[in-house]
């Protein structure tokens, strides 16, 4: 996915990428030597560092990720030409969308396609409270300016853009796509409703003890997880059993378990 994104929609419009990548589009550009060769090239002594600094697990997943990642470039290289768009924007866009996608999975995985990823994990583990960011951000900006001095400001700009959306892909595609809803019910049907949501949204549900501040009543409080679609169905549950019940409604970031098992991977 990533060396799609990057040869029929980044590599077509001219534009870079972050990182080890985005210094090897800048040496394909000049020289018309393929970015694959030398994104492979580059990593050899940052896996030798890896391997000395890091660890041997995290070396081989690096391996694997940084030999596919050159294999599939190198392989997919013709197919920079094969559409006949020329609006920088768009291209920007679905290279960046997919790049994104694919980076996400690996990093999902506990992978890692090398570059800027060794250097990330070997300075987090020398300097725990270093932002990893930071790297990110220092390279990147470097990149960009070279793109600005070689290709242009205009070309600089819809980098960044890519890069953006290519960010925004991995956050995304790591989180999942599909959100999730934490819910907290106070009623005084607990059995009843608790029972009903385990039967028809095949949920499971945890019981909390609370206490009220003002009246000292036990309470107990139904706690789950839901998905975005089943969220009106949960309420209508609720209030068709206890019209008085008080429902608290949460985002959540992540959830890993039983029954909510991200189908992308």
């Amino acid at each position: 996915m990533s060396a799609i994104g990057i040869n029929m929609f980044i590599v077509h419009a001219k534009l870079l990428s972050g990182g080890v990548s985005g210094i090897a589009l800048i040496i394909q550009y000049l020289t018309k030597f393929p970015a694959g060769y030398t994104i492979f090239l580059l990593n050899i002594p940052l896996l030798i560092l890896s391997y000395k600094k890091v660890n041997l697990r995290f070396t081989i997943f690096t391996i694997i990720g940084t030999v596919s990642l050159s294999l599939f470039l190198v392989l997919t290289y013709a197919i920079k030409n094969i559409l006949h768009i020329n609006d920088p924007l768009l291209l920007s866009l679905y290279g960046g969308v997919l790049n994104g996608l694919g980076m996400g999975i690996v990093f999902s995985n506990h992978g890692s396609t090398g570059g800027l990823d060794i250097i990330s994990v070997i300075v987090k583990k020398k300097y725990d409270n270093f932002e990893i960011g930071h790297i990110s951000f220092i390279v990147n900006f470097f990149i960009v300016a070279i793109g600005a001095i070689f290709f242009g400001l205009t070309s600089a700009l819809y980098t960044l853009v890519s890069m953006y959306i290519t960010s925004y892909m991995v956050d995304k595609t790591i989180k999942g796509f599909n959100r999730q809803k934490m819910v907290l019910v106070v009623t005084d049907k607990v059995e009843e409703v608790s029972k009903e949501i385990m039967t028809t949204l095949k949920r499971g549900v945890t019981l909390l003890h609370g206490e009220g501040a003002y009246t000292k009543e036990n309470k107990k409080v139904l706690y789950s997880i839901v998905s975005l679609t089943q969220l009106p169905q949960l309420k209508f549950i609720v209030h068709q059993i206890d019209e008085n019940a008080f429902i608290s409604i949460l985002d959540v970031a992540e959830v890993h378990g039983k029954g909510f098992m991200r189908e992308l991977f």
